[in-house]
This record gives structure tokens, sequence and C-alpha cells, in this order.
């Protein structure tokens, strides 16, 4: 496929990375089979053309542009999937360390979460509409532009960054970071003393220390946004 690229364009400029699959069941369902065939196609998929890609970017002491294809899923968590939520979020971490990897070849690395009304997520966002004459947030083709973006020599100080897009919005979106933290004096903590004081975190981070609904914290949702 890259020599392809290279043969018929004369060189590669930008990969994108948007092949996926998905096998939704709980944990206590989940076949192996759908567990490997879900992590396969996401991350396997993201790996062999980045990995080529960049080799050939190196060797060819070229600038390149990388598109990876997280989703909230990953990001925030989804009922039902643990292989293709699993997957996703590795492919945010997978962006994030090939950006620091690739920059000093001029090469970056970012990932994008979308939502959109297709064929497969027709039960999520809606019916799929046909009057042209009114702006259709969660049509797929609002997502393209961000794409060929960060594809371009404008988006060259822009790396290692997960972005998430629909309709006229674009999102930034936070890696895990530290919100809290409990220390122990240089004494190593013992079960009991966690007990005591593992609450802390949860009061200090205003994080509930149950199972949460991470997809309840989408800035935009069917419930919000009206479709045709």
């Amino acid at each position: 496929m890259l020599q392809r690229a290279v043969d018929r364009w004369g060189a590669l400029d930008a990969l994108v990375n948007n092949a996926g699959v998905l096998r939704d069941r709980t944990i206590v369902n989940m076949t192996p089979e759908e567990w490997d065939t879900v992590i396969r196609v996401h991350l396997r998929g993201h790996y062999a053309p980045t990995h080529l890609a960049c080799a050939y970017w190196k060797a060819e002491q070229r600038p390149g542009r990388i598109v990876c294809t997280s989703s909230t899923s990953g990001l925030l968590g989804n009922f039902g999937q643990t292989n293709y939520g699993t997957a996703k979020a590795g492919i945010a971490a997978f962006a994030q360390i090939v950006a620091m990897e690739m920059a000093r070849y001029g090469v970056t690395c970012n990932a994008i979460a979308p939502a959109a009304r297709t064929r497969m997520t027709e039960s999520a966002y809606g019916s799929i509409g046909t009057d042209a004459d009114d702006f259709d947030f969660w049509h797929p083709d609002n997502v393209a532009p961000l794409v060929a973006y960060l594809c371009s020599d404008a988006a060259a100080h822009i790396s290692g960054k997960v972005f998430g897009i629909q309709g006229d919005a674009v999102e930034l979106y936070q890696p895990w970071t530290s919100v809290a933290v409990i220390e122990n004096d240089d004494e190593r903590w013992t079960p009991e003393d966690l007990s005591d004081r593992i609450n802390d975190l949860f009061d200090e981070s205003n994080i509930e220390p149950g199972p949460e609904n991470g997809m309840a914290r989408l800035r935009y949702s069917i419930t919000t946004r009206a479709t045709l």
C-alpha cells in the first residue's frame, strides 16, 4: 500500500489510520475471538502502516503526518465495549508515543475521536438524513476537514494530541494526569493505613470511588443536538 502510494504520487506525505471493527459484548459473554479480532484490527492495523511510513520518512529525510482514529469509547469508556474501548484507548497512547519518537524527523502524529452518523452508528445518532439545506451535526463529512488540516503543513507544530470532532465542534482531550495524592511520611503503606486514607484522594479530586458512566460526560450527544 505504501509503495503504491509512492509509485503513483512520487512521495508519501500523510497516513490516516482508520481501519476498525466492532464485536460488542459484555466481558462475561465475550469470546476470545471477539477480543482478539478487535484488538488486532485496531492496534495492529495502526502499528503496521505507521511502522512502515515512519521508516520511509526517516530514510527519505522527509516530514510526514499521521492521523490515528481513537474513540470516546476508549477515552471515556462505554458499556459493552471492553475490547473496542481498550483498543481505542491504546490508539490514543500510541499516537502520543509515536509523536515523541518521530519528532526529531519532522513527523507529527495525532489522533481524533470522531462522532458521526454512518451505517455502523445509525442506531446511536439517528437516521441518516437527506435534507442538504440544513446543517447536519452528525454528518460524517464534518470530520474530514480536521483530518485534512492535521495532514497539512499548517499543523506541523501540533503533535501527540487527541481531538474530538463532530459537527461544527472540535475538542481537545487532556491525557491521564494525577489529580490528587496522599503520602505516608517516608513509610511503606499498609492495607489498614490505606483504608483510613484512601478516601482523601476522592475528596480532594471530587471523583466518585465507584464505577462511572464516562459517556455521560460527553459534551455533545444525541440528546443535546437535533438530527435530521
